[in-house]
């Protein structure tokens, strides 16, 4: 395991991403988003946005540019790069930032630092909160780095040492805004005494502020010096979902990290944010379900998870308004359970099960290249006949 005290400037200058903060940035999935905050908080240990984004293609593209520079060291320059190559590829125009060569080198630089930045902390939240870490080195200490323009507020949180896990930390646990460059050190009592102090400290108390929504007014309670969507620990729930799945194995769908896909699925879809893409809030496409990694053979597919785009859901919401939010976040559960039928020269799979009385037909389709699949129709029938010529597939 590595060092768990030694600090980011480390490894910066080696441009060696270790496997904790690797592995955290590989079990996300792509989400299309009209903004930031589009998620909030633990949602982003789940997926990986871009704002303004709205396509799964353009995100993938994006999202694979992070991941290489995550796991090969890639430089910010490198990485601008091929976000130029990759908008101009999609004709991914009027983002913020693209009418101006600052406004360029600003959001790409957003993108880029806090993604190597939040993955870095998550890795580092796996590694301090290891049994044995936490044995030998039981104290947490704040660490403020930056010289220029620094956020007086952080620089006071400078060298606050408390116990390995205290509650101060888990929304304090640095990034705590764009830009931040603070983090958490694991230490011990030699440490602390070498820092001049002979105990622990207390943990500050500097109030809450408020943000309101422009646009939907929601207040929101923040520490004082974190900034909005900052409050949280990145890493903490991704470790949490990555326990849950060796602890409850799923093992009818035999890999792990089939496991954490489904799990971080079933967060997304049960959280408000699919209630607003179901209403039409929120263009572009949504994970909804995982396949297994039997079905995904049978599909040939490159991808196991299942989107759903706003274009296809507002089509047939229109055609089957009976069709509501719940009979949707079923999805997963009608993929895993219900009997599977094609139709030969149609590309569409046609699942059928019943739930509580009630019989849905659903479609599933490839994309023709196998990197997508689309879940293209929900609705409830009269009984679970499929269509004349219809073969069983499972």
């Amino acid at each position: 395991m590595p060092d768990s005290s030694a600090s980011p400037s480390i490894k910066v200058a080696f441009n060696k991403p270790f496997p904790e903060q690797v592995r955290y940035f590989q079990q996300k999935l792509n989400l299309p988003a009209e903004a930031f905050d589009s998620i909030r908080g633990d949602q982003h240990d789940r997926a990986f946005i871009v704002a303004g984004a709205m396509k799964a293609d353009l995100v993938a593209d994006i999202r694979n540019s992070v991941q290489k520079a995550i796991e090969e060291g890639k430089s910010i320059g490198q990485f601008r790069k091929e976000f130029k190559e990759i908008v101009a590829k999609h004709g991914w125009t009027d983002w913020t930032g693209s009418d101006s060569k600052a406004g360029i080198r600003w959001r790409t630089r957003m993108i880029y630092k806090t993604n190597l930045d939040t993955s870095y902390a998550a890795g580092r939240w796996q590694q301090m909160t290891d049994p044995d870490v936490m044995r030998r080195r039981p104290i947490w200490r704040y660490v403020h780095t930056t010289k220029r323009y620094p956020r007086l507020i952080h620089k006071k949180w400078h060298n606050v040492c408390l116990p390995a896990g205290h509650p101060w930390f888990i929304k304090r646990w640095g990034p705590n805004d764009f830009g931040c460059n603070c983090y958490v050190q694991a230490i011990n009592q030699r440490e602390l005494e070498a820092l001049g102090k002979t105990e622990l400290d207390q943990p500050p108390e500097d109030g809450t502020w408020e943000h309101v929504h422009p646009v939907t007014g929601e207040i929101t309670q923040l520490p004082v010096g974190v900034g909005y969507g900052w409050d949280y620990t990145p890493g903490k729930t991704a470790t949490e979902t990555a326990m849950a799945a060796r602890i409850n194995r799923l093992e009818k769908f035999e890999s792990q990290d089939n496991a954490i896909a489904r799990l971080n699925v079933a967060a997304l879809i049960n959280a408000p944010l699919f209630s607003r893409f179901m209403t039409g809030d929120m263009d572009g496409e949504f994970p909804v379900a995982v396949l297994n990694p039997v079905d995904q053979q049978v599909l040939e597919a490159d991808s196991g998870v299942v989107l759903l785009s706003q274009h296809s859901l507002a089509a047939h919401l229109e055609k089957h308004p009976e069709i509501g939010l719940e009979d949707y976040r079923r999805i997963q559960q009608l993929l895993d359970q219900g009997t599977v039928w094609q139709v030969p020269g149609k590309p569409e799979r046609l699942v059928y099960i019943t739930l509580d009385g009630v019989t849905y037909r659903a479609a599933l389709k490839k994309t023709a290249d196998g990197r997508k699949n689309y879940f293209l129709s929900l609705f409830r029938v009269k009984n679970d006949k499929p269509p004349k010529g219809a073969v069983q597939i499972r």
